[in-house]
């Protein structure tokens, strides 16, 4: 199966493209710059490198979300738009999922999170078993250290992972002292060769046109226009 990953959902953009289901070319960057600006453009040269066309993909698979809203935005209206011109299926994966194959091989639980602003983050609560990585909880925004303390509760050693953990650290020290298992930056990075991994395995459930992200909160402009509307219909 020929595959193409996008991943926006933070600051790292990431793309990558299986052929035949093996891993054929990657590009990730850790920049902190317009993903609108450099997608299109990263996933022309990948497709150049790996001497492949469009045409060839069985499938777009992309993170749906939770994290930037802007980011996650642009990598699904960029994943729709393909696979809508080439008329391919869009495979969706969380981005906690994503993040969550770092600890494959990880003997606990997993924690992925992206900081989510005011002291919260987007996360859920995996775990390794049979070098596969299950969901034991839904994907959420929530206060961190709220978080923190239910999983100190279960009594399992954590391993804490994420592209923002410098915000995060201490508060995770502090909350799960030993029992906090934190990596490198490396191994808190997304990959988008991962995401295409999971993504082949997927089933297809939506069209792209019906295809929508999955953000786990309005965007702020938009959560103040319908509070200004709530507001406005208790006059």
């Amino acid at each position: 199966m020929n595959i193409l990953a996008i991943d926006t959902s933070t600051y790292v953009m990431g793309v990558a493209i299986l052929r035949d289901g093996i891993p054929a070319g990657e590009m990730r960057t850790h920049l902190k710059k317009n993903h609108s600006i450099r997608l299109m453009p990263a996933i022309r040269a990948l497709f150049e490198e790996v001497d492949m066309k469009p045409a060839e993909l069985d499938r777009i698979v992309v993170s749906e979300g939770p994290g930037s809203y802007t980011g996650v935005r642009i990598g699904v209206t960029t994943a729709k738009t393909m696979a809508w011109a080439l008329n391919r299926p869009v495979i969706g994966v969380s981005s906690m999922e994503m993040l969550a194959q770092n600890g494959r091989y990880f003997n606990g639980v997993i924690s992925p999170f992206y900081d989510a602003r005011r002291g919260q983050v987007f996360t859920g609560l995996y775990r390794s078993m049979s070098n596969g990585i299950i969901r034991e909880s839904e994907d959420r925004i929530t206060l961190h250290d709220g978080w923190l303390k239910a999983l100190k509760e279960q009594g399992e050693p954590v391993l804490c992972v994420s592209p923002d953990m410098e915000k995060h650290k201490e508060l995770i020290q502090q909350e799960l002292g030993d029992l906090a298992i934190i990596g490198t930056e490396i191994d808190a990075l997304p990959s988008p060769l991962e995401l295409a991994r999971i993504g082949m395995r997927k089933d297809v459930v939506t069209t792209a046109h019906e295809f929508s992200p999955n953000y786990l909160r309005l965007a702020e402009a938009e959560a103040k226009w319908l509070e200004k509307i709530k507001d406005e219909k208790k006059r």
